[in-house]
């Protein structure tokens, strides 16, 4: 029998599956803040709804609680002041395993159906949840909507229609019949049945908690298993009220609760590592530093384990045919959230001759300065520029800024801009450095933040081969080239394709390297080290259940 809330969103599945086939632009969660599309007052009664949350215990009942925690600080310069409740690991996961076993029962069509409904209520949820974000990452609030919000809620159901596509391809029954000559068929009635892995765990990061954790939420949740949710300790809240909304839409089907959890935890706690490895854990996804990446992937060995790790993103720049609008989008893809994305562009090869352009040739001097001069443009005005670059997230990157001021030539110093709205918080525009190709040990390695280097190479074919190893020895999710010459276009085209990376070519207008969307764009291939599976695709989903079959004679 299906699920009442799997045939009340059955419309919007059906849109899905259809989309990830297609890979053209769809969403069914507008971007747009605007009160014309959420309505008047949503925007009013989502800042109420955080408001009422700061300096209060998070209204979250779960089993085997002993006590509370959380310190989250906002980078805009306040300090939160919720608390979580702290669970006793092993109290929590008896009440999971009893939880599972009605959820494991109910099959996919309950399974797909409670994910489209919670999904459905985040997105009524998204101005709640941007302002969350917001003081939790540092991202500026339209970014923190977007982001955090619709387009994260995008990749939640772009993971559902992968499984539902998945799932709705086994057969519930079959019947076998052999034929044997003069004799009777021999004829066997068979059942097959989908079979969850196991409980799921999903590790947030601190800088995109809800993009970064829906596609694994919703990926094991809709095919059937019990998801564990352990944010960052520096971004709970956003995942907390992901887990609150979850745990009611779950009451409602008629299911327990602790179906989806939360495990929440001071900076001091090794709480990731201990759930890594209980026996229980048989999915983990992770977003955060290549060292803890690497880590899970090799001890978590009862787990299939599925993690997005730091990479070194590259751009060549061999010739422009608008060079206006390549100094334009990579200003704003270097300034877009002070450089704090997984995929913003960090090293810059330009050959040492220069480059030609519609409007002559530039040498790599004049190249370096354009860049520069683009991001001094772009956030000249301070107004505009803190709704561009957002606040710091963290010390890590200010110490970062702070070397690499002495690493080379500096193209562009970085500066301090204050916030009008919030005067405490930390913002830092971009700093550009100069280097040589044989400067490898630095910019072979990734400097998270507002950091680029423009690198002088001998020509276009040292700039694809010194790119080619830095996606194959440190791992990248994008990578980007300017020509007007098509043989060097398709040589970009073929090392992306060798190494795993996405390619960007030319891009000069409101499509930036560092965006990523859902239905359309494959964010991480699997296929270099900044990811050991890609996030986007069928074998995403697929390997988080099995299909058992009992047969008999008919």
């Amino acid at each position: 029998m299906s699920h009442p809330f799997f045939e009340r969103h059955r419309a919007t599945l059906d849109r899905a599956v259809e989309a990830i086939g297609s890979r053209g632009y769809w969403t069914p969660f507008p971007e747009s803040p605007s009160p014309k599309v959420y309505g008047e007052g949503a925007a009013e009664t989502g800042r109420h709804c955080f408001d009422a949350l700061l300096n209060q215990r998070f209204p979250l009942t779960q089993p085997a609680t002993v006590g509370q925690v959380g310190n989250e600080r906002s980078p805009y310069g306040m300090k939160l002041g919720v608390t979580y409740p702290k669970p006793d690991i092993d109290g929590l996961m008896t009440a999971i395993e009893a939880a599972q076993s009605n959820w494991r029962k109910a099959g996919p069509e309950a399974w797909v159906g409670v994910s489209l409904e919670i999904l459905d209520r985040i997105n009524k949820s998204s101005f709640e949840i941007a302002n969350a974000i917001m003081h939790t990452t540092g991202q500026a609030f339209v970014m923190s909507f977007q982001a955090g919000g619709p387009h994260a809620q995008d990749r939640g159901l772009e993971a559902v229609a992968y499984a539902w596509d998945q799932m709705r391809r086994v057969p519930a029954q079959a019947t076998w019949e052999k034929p044997q000559g003069k004799s009777d068929p021999v004829r066997m009635e068979k059942r097959f049945r989908i079979v969850p892995r196991g409980v799921a765990l999903v590790i947030g990061c601190s800088t995109f908690p809800t993009w970064n954790a829906y596609p694994g939420l919703f990926a094991s949740l809709a095919t059937g298993n019990a998801v564990v949710v352990k944010p960052h300790p520096n971004a709970i809240l956003p995942l907390a009220i992901t887990v609150r909304i979850a745990r009611e839409v779950l009451t409602e089907g008629g299911f327990d609760a602790n179906v989806v959890t939360l495990v929440a935890h001071d900076a001091a706690d090794n709480i990731a590592q201990t759930l890594a490895l209980r026996p229980e854990i048989k999915i983990v996804d992770f977003t955060g530093s290549t060292a803890n990446g690497r880590w899970l992937e090799e001890h978590a060995r009862q787990a299939q384990v599925y993690t997005e790790k730091a990479g070194v993103n590259q751009v060549i720049i061999d010739s422009a045919a608008d060079f206006k609008g390549l100094v334009r989008n990579l200003a704003f893809s270097i300034a877009l959230y002070t450089g704090q994305m997984c995929t913003a562009p960090q090293n810059i090869y330009v050959p040492k001759d220069g480059i030609d352009t519609a409007e002559g040739h530039l040498t790599f001097d004049e190249v370096a300065a354009g860049l520069a001069q683009g991001v001094e443009k772009l956030l000249a005005d301070p107004v505009r520029a803190v709704e561009v670059l957002g606040a710091v997230a963290n010390e890590g990157v200010l110490r970062r800024l702070e070397a690499a001021r002495s690493l080379g030539q500096i193209a562009l110093d970085t500066r301090t801009i204050t916030h009008a709205q919030f005067p405490d918080a930390t913002i830092r525009t971009p700093l550009i450095i100069k280097l040589k190709k044989g400067d490898r040990a630095t910019y072979l390695n990734e400097w998270f933040g507002p950091i680029a280097f423009v690198i002088e190479t001998d020509s276009t074919a040292e700039s694809l081969a010194i790119a080619r190893d830095a996606v194959v020895g440190h791992g990248a999710l994008t990578m980007a080239v300017y020509s007007t010459r098509t043989d060097v276009i398709d040589r970009a085209i073929e090392v992306a394709e060798d190494v795993g990376v996405a390619l960007s070519i030319n891009l000069t207008g409101g499509v930036f390297v560092n965006q990523s969307a859902a239905f359309s764009d494959y964010h991480g291939t699997g296929a270099n080290p900044a990811a050991n599976a890609a996030l986007t695709d069928a074998a995403y989903v697929a390997n988080r259940f099995r299909v058992v079959q009992h047969r008999m004679h008919a």
